[in-house]
C-alpha cells in the first residue's frame, strides 16, 4: 500500500520529481538561455516535435500543400524538448508558454502558438478544412475544442501515471483510465453516425483528434491498448484507418519525428523533396 501523502502548508519545487519528463517541467515561465531560432526560406516557420500535438500541424500543412496552396510551404525545425530547446529566448518569443508546436508566419510577421490556434489560423488563412456555413462550422469547432480540452486527460493524466510516473499508483491510473474510456465511447458513438467528426467532411477537427485517439485505438498509445480494450471501439477504428490512408497524413506524421523506425523519421523538413531522401542517409550525414 502506498504511504498517504500529506501536503505541506506551502508547496516547494523539487526538481527531481516528475518521472520521465521531470527535466521539461518547472513552476516558472521565461527563457533559461539566449538562443535565436533558425529561419528558413519558406513563408511559414514551424518549431516542433512529432508528438501528437506537433503532428496536428504538420498534417494540416501537408494537406494544404496537397491541395496546391504554395503559400503553405514551410520549414519545420526540430525542437528537442528533452534538451530544453523550448526554453530558449527565441522560442519563448514565439510561444511564451514554452510548448510545441509554435509557428511564425513571415508574410505578416505574426506568431501563432497552441496547436488548436495554429490549425484555426491556417484554416482561415487558406480557406480550407473549416466549413463556412454557420452550423457546420460550429460543429467543427465543437469537436476541435473538445479535443483541446480532452486530450490533457489522455496524455498528462492517463499517459503520465500509466507510463511515465516514477511509481505505479492504483488511484490515478484507475481515475484517468475511466475518463479515457469515457472519451473513447463519446467518439465511438459519434462516429457511428458520422463519417468524420464534423459530419461528412474531413476538417481540422479530425486532424487534431487523429494523432491522439487514432493512435490509442491501434494500440500505440502508451502501450495500453490491451489495458483499455481499445478493440471495442470499432467506429473509431474505421475512422482511424480512413484518415491514416491519406498521403498527407502519412507525410505529416513523419516530420520532426525522432523515434520509431528510421524510415518513418524526418527530423527537419525544408522541401517536399526531403520525403524522397532516405532518412538513414540524412541522419548519418
Amino acid at each position: 500500500m502506498t504511504e498517504e501523502y500529506t501536503p505541506p502548508k506551502v508547496w516547494t519545487w523539487e526538481a527531481e520529481n516528475g518521472g520521465t519528463f521531470a527535466s521539461i517541467n518547472r513552476p516558472i515561465a521565461g527563457p533559461t538561455h539566449d538562443k535565436d531560432l533558425p529561419v528558413g526560406k519558406h513563408p511559414l516557420q514551424l518549431y516542433s516535435l512529432a508528438t501528437p500535438n506537433g503532428q496536428k500541424v504538420t498534417i494540416m500543412l501537408e494537406e494544404l500543400l496537397a491541395l496546391g496552396h504554395t503559400g503553405a510551404e514551410y520549414d519545420a525545425w526540430l525542437i528537442k524538448i528533452g534538451d530544453g530547446d523550448q526554453f530558449s529566448s527565441g522560442f519563448v518569443d514565439v510561444n511564451p508558454n514554452s510548448k510545441i508546436p509554435a509557428m511564425f508566419d513571415t508574410t505578416n510577421l505574426m506568431r501563432v502558438f497552441e496547436s488548436g490556434s495554429i490549425l484555426f489560423y491556417l484554416a482561415e488563412k487558406f480557406g480550407e478544412f473549416l466549413p463556412t456555413e454557420l452550423a457546420a462550422r460550429t460543429e467543427c469547432m465543437n469537436w476541435l475544442l473538445w479535443l483541446q480540452g480532452s486530450a490533457p486527460y489522455l496524455g498528462g493524466g492517463f499517459g503520465h501515471f500509466y507510463a511515465y510516473a516514477p511509481t505505479k499508483q492504483e488511484y490515478p491510473i484507475n481515475r484517468f483510465a475511466m475518463e479515457v474510456k469515457r472519451q473513447l465511447d463519446v467518439l465511438d458513438q459519434h462516429l457511428e453516425e458520422n463519417e468524420y467528426l464534423a459530419g461528412d467532411t474531413y476538417t481540422i477537427a479530425d486532424m487534431a483528434t487523429w494523432p491522439w485517439y487514432g493512435r490509442m485505438v491501434t494500440g500505440g498509445g502508451y502501450e495500453a491498448g490491451e489495458f483499455l480494450s481499445v478493440h471495442e471501439y470499432e467506429h473509431i477504428l474505421r475512422w482511424e484507418k480512413q484518415i491514416s490512408a491519406r498521403p498527407a497524413v502519412q507525410r505529416g506524421q513523419m516530420v520532426n519525428r525522432t523515434s520509431g523506425p528510421l524510415e518513418g523519421q524526418l527530423h527537419e523538413r525544408h522541401d517536399a523533396s526531403d520525403f524522397d531522401t532516405k532518412t538513414e542517409d540524412k541522419l548519418q550525414g
